[in-house]
């Protein structure tokens, strides 16, 4: 069950891109720019190997289901998806993993942007420690937590420059 989970959480990511590129497409037809290319692909690649981590750690060393971890983690992987999800809908058009700023475009303070600056983030954040401990994967937890918050340091310092808040 935990292998369907895992492909099901790869199959929204490939929506997710999808999405992606069809806004990309919006915003440099709208004259935006992209910033911090460098670290696209090293995120890209992160969470399609965090997957892969998942897998591999669950069967190669016979992680246990443990029920109270393992649906508690469900449910936050499910808020986080549903933040995620949030984010992209209140940015519409303008959302994108890709860092492609529109001239002009006012900075959004809707939905989860009225009370912190980067949402998406802090749910992928939670989501990226609690997908692997669904089945007790708890070394991909700690090496892919600590994997992504170098990520972000780069990322939401790229991202900060490119809005104007550094």
């Amino acid at each position: 069950m935990y292998y369907l989970f895992i492909a099901l959480v790869g199959a929204e990511r490939l929506v997710e891109l999808a999405f992606s590129r069809r806004n990309a497409r919006w915003s440099f037809a709208h004259g935006g720019q992209e910033f911090g290319r460098g670290h696209y692909p090293v995120m890209v690649g992160m969470h399609a190997a965090l997957l892969l981590s998942c897998v591999f750690e669950v069967a190669a060393l016979h992680r246990p289901f443990i029920p109270v971890l393992g649906w508690t983690m469900v449910a936050v992987v499910a808020a986080s998806t549903a933040v995620r999800w949030w984010c992209v809908s209140v940015l519409g058009k303008h959302w994108n993993p890709r860092l492609i700023i529109v001239p002009g475009a006012p900075l959004v303070h809707a939905g989860p942007y009225r009370w912190i600056h980067h949402p998406n983030y802090t749910a992928v954040t939670a989501e990226v420690a609690a997908l692997p401990l669904v089945h007790s994967a708890w070394l991909t937890a700690i090496a892919f937590t600590i994997a992504n918050a170098l990520v972000l340091r780069v990322r939401i310092h790229a991202e900060d420059a490119a809005l104007g808040y550094a």
